[in-house]
């Protein structure tokens, strides 16, 4: 299990800060079925020690990312949630540290702008709302929402098949406030901070691109929740909705990230940020 250290980076005049929600070691075929101890021997070299731990066991990291440019404090995807009943156990109203965390990271709840969803999974909304006099209200007050006007218009009629009541009590109490905005997959946040559609693990999916002083980063959402899919883009994942689009999709973001980009995993275990190199009629993931 790692400790739940603060890891930030800088892009141009951007930095980035993760922070930790829970970190879960897992059998990595959970999520991706064909990720057997045989599949994954020909990736161990670059996989280990971070990716993959010895026992087999894969650590699963849920964290948000705290972006922030000069004027402007984002963050992006909002883990779990804290008093949130929910059917896995290490999830199920939880009493964690996130807005402490969040804090020392260098923007506290009423300094956030910004609150980017890339998805509406449970993992990605349930610090949207907190607990208040048995009311589910906005966490960060002074923010603006970013929902995926695609990615609404699918979970409005659809329920999450990891965590329905997400819908209840993180997603429909910021539709229904005056602070969301449903946006465009390609909607521009700032100047140096943009969407750009990933489709596929859901309808609406999207990424997060970062462009300053001529540097490129990318938090990629869950488009790919390990780093093994790099390698092994086809692997079915159990989470997407739309596996042939999610594959394509994949496809495309490495061609387009490869080398000069800094990648940075939504769920991918410190140290969570590489580049994508081909290798061998491959990609992998550096660190």
């Amino acid at each position: 299990m790692q400790t739940k250290a603060i890891d930030t980076w800088k892009i141009g005049a951007v930095k980035v800060t993760r922070v930790i929600d829970i970190i879960q070691d897992i059998d990595l075929t959970f999520l991706l079925p064909e990720a057997t101890s045989d599949n994954l021997a020909p990736m161990k070299s670059w996989l280990q020690p971070y990716f993959l731990h010895e026992n087999g066991k894969a650590p699963l990291s849920i964290h948000t990312f705290l972006v922030q440019t000069a004027d402007t404090n984002i963050i992006v995807d909002t883990c779990i949630g804290n008093d949130k009943p929910r059917a896995m156990p290490d999830w199920n109203k939880r009493q964690g540290s996130f807005l402490e965390d969040i804090a020392a990271a260098g923007a506290g709840r009423e300094a956030i702008d910004v609150v980017l969803c890339t998805h509406l999974h449970v993992d990605h909304v349930g610090w949207n709302t907190m607990l208040v006099n048995d009311q589910w209200v906005p966490t960060f007050p002074a923010a603006r929402y970013l929902f995926g006007k695609d990615e609404w218009a699918y979970w409005k009629d659809e329920e999450d098949p990891f965590g329905a009541e997400a819908k209840i009590d993180s997603i429909l109490p910021i539709v229904e406030s005056d602070q969301v905005d449903l946006v465009e997959s390609d909607h521009q946040v700032t100047s140096e901070v943009s969407l750009i559609p990933t489709p596929g693990h859901t309808p609406g999916h999207v990424s997060v691109k970062i462009e300053s002083e001529g540097q490129k980063g990318v938090i990629t959402g869950d488009l790919f929740h390990h780093p093994v899919q790099f390698a092994r883009p086809g692997w079915k994942d159990i989470a997407d909705v739309q596996s042939e689009i999610a594959e394509q999709s994949r496809m495309a973001f490495m061609e387009q990230f490869e080398k000069d980009t800094l990648v940075l995993g939504t769920h991918f275990a410190a140290p969570t940020a590489g580049r994508i190199i081909r290798d061998d009629g491959f990609y992998r993931f550096e660190v």
